[in-house]
């Protein structure tokens, strides 16, 4: 007996309603993109090995799904590798290729391989899937579709005043009010880890600390000091567990705990600039916050850091995230290329607007109007009508098969289709067609304008 067909973990088929209800999100937010002057390009789903490792750090290179060598791969692997079993080494030998971990490093790529071609500032999103070998849970999956908006070629801090503004224009479309845009920058991390002294472990500081609302203060200094950070500059980092008041508040914080570092000064300065603009220009329903332990565990980011939380009272994670990185493409030979995006969790995204019931009944609206099949008579006539209903944008449909008719009301009351349209003897002789509203039962006779009429 064949055993029962299954699909890999962290991975999801959708039904005819869920499909409907995510290509509402992403046509929501590619209108969106489009308003803020963005232009759509996509990348292959898989990249050589070389453009995606070492780009996100130790943990995102681990989650990063490698594709096997066509052929024979074991015939070119290292044989010494191969038999001290070392998977670490040997990976490189047999797997030149894999699927892209996110958008954003593509992007950089691309950039960098047509950059003759593109007008700078180039202002870019794409709407793809990607794919990351990570422990599936609530809103974490192994193959999920990113939404990105990024702009490279300008280090105006007006970007990142737009992208929160596009991040509040989504949102609010959706429904989804009250969601916080939390935002920090690098360079104040960077800035705290050398008035601590640890700047030598900034990447292992700034991703224990990261990890501040899913392990707690406990978690994140047990972390810290396996990762060699000393209990002294421990205590020096203290007031960042407990920072407090409002945006302007915790400037005046960080600019008295950063006086002493240049690099912190800066990044003090670029998030004044930001939020003191997003605050005077308003936000519709989007709430901005800073983050002083928003760390984003991306290498590749050099300046604001955001990430999105949802509303209050929905469990989930990150909904949305990003930050600007000066550095990206120069790590593929193009320099002085700087960019900024941001990112939408569609997944999350439907999760959230699912457990809020924000989603539109229309969304998953049906056909309108199903034909009933009475013979090949009736349904050739039928299906001149339903021919001109459709160039007038009326979705119908004919039941393909003569069934018996309660069968296919009973079809048509499962697909949730309001109407039903009766074509008989008697409505062919006449030239007109019977129409049923299958929730309330009143059923009228039309000529075929009339019907367009009813079920517009």
């Amino acid at each position: 007996m064949a055993s029962k067909p299954s699909i890999p973990k962290g991975t999801r088929d959708f039904s005819p309603a869920e499909v409907a209800k995510r290509h509402y999100i992403i046509q929501t937010i590619k209108s969106n993109f489009e308003k803020f002057g963005f232009q759509p390009i996509e990348t292959p789903s898989f990249e050589n090995s070389e453009t995606l490792m070492g780009k996100y750090g130790e943990e995102g290179d681990r989650l990063i799904f490698k594709i096997l060598n066509s052929g024979d791969y074991l015939a070119k692997a290292n044989t010494t590798h191969l038999e001290a079993k070392d998977s670490a080494k040997l990976t490189s030998s047999i797997s030149e290729k894999a699927l892209r971990y996110d958008l954003t490093v593509p992007f950089a790529r691309y950039v960098v391989q047509h950059q003759n071609e593109i007008e700078f500032p180039f202002k870019r999103y794409q709407i793809q899937p990607v794919w990351r070998a990570d422990r599936p849970q609530k809103g974490r999956f192994r193959e999920f579709f990113q939404c990105d908006a990024d702009v490279v070629g300008s280090k105006s801090l007006w970007q990142e005043v737009e992208l929160v503004q596009l991040y509040d224009t989504v949102f609010t479309a959706l429904g989804l009010n009250g969601v916080t845009v939390k935002i920090n920058n690098r360079k104040i991390l960077s800035g705290i880890a050398e008035v601590i002294g640890a700047s030598d472990k900034l990447i292992d500081f700034t991703v224990a600390l990261d990890k501040l609302d899913k392990i707690g203060e406990d978690g994140v200094k047990k972390e810290m000091i396996e990762k060699g950070i000393t209990e002294e500059a421990i205590v020096k980092v203290q007031p960042l567990f407990s920072f407090s008041g409002t945006i302007s508040e915790k400037i005046a914080q960080l600019s008295g705990l950063l006086a002493a570092s240049e690099e912190g000064m800066k990044g003090v300065e670029e998030l004044r600039f930001i939020c003191d603009n997003v605050t005077q220009l308003g936000l519709s329903t989007a709430i901005l916050d800073l983050d002083v332990t928003l760390a984003r565990g991306l290498n590749y980011y050099t300046g604001a850091i955001f990430e999105v939380a949802a509303p209050k009272g929905v469990a989930m994670g990150s909904i949305g995230g990003g930050g600007r990185y000066d550095d990206l493409t120069g790590i593929f030979g193009l320099k002085n290329m700087s960019g900024v995006g941001i990112s939408f969790g569609l997944d999350r995204i439907y999760l959230v607007v699912e457990e809020l019931g924000l989603f539109p009944e229309t969304v998953t609206a049906s056909s309108k109007a199903l034909f009933i099949n009475y013979g090949d008579s009736e349904a050739f006539y039928a299906l001149q009508a339903i021919k001109k209903l459709r160039a007038s944008g009326i979705k119908a449909e004919l039941y393909p098969d003569k069934a018996k008719v309660a069968k296919q009301f009973q079809h048509a009351d499962k697909r949730n289709i309001p109407f039903a349209v009766i074509v008989g003897g008697e409505e062919m002789s006449s030239n007109t067609y019977s129409l049923k509203n299958l929730i309330s039962g009143e059923q009228v006779s039309l000529d075929l304008e009339g019907l367009k009429n009813a079920l517009l």
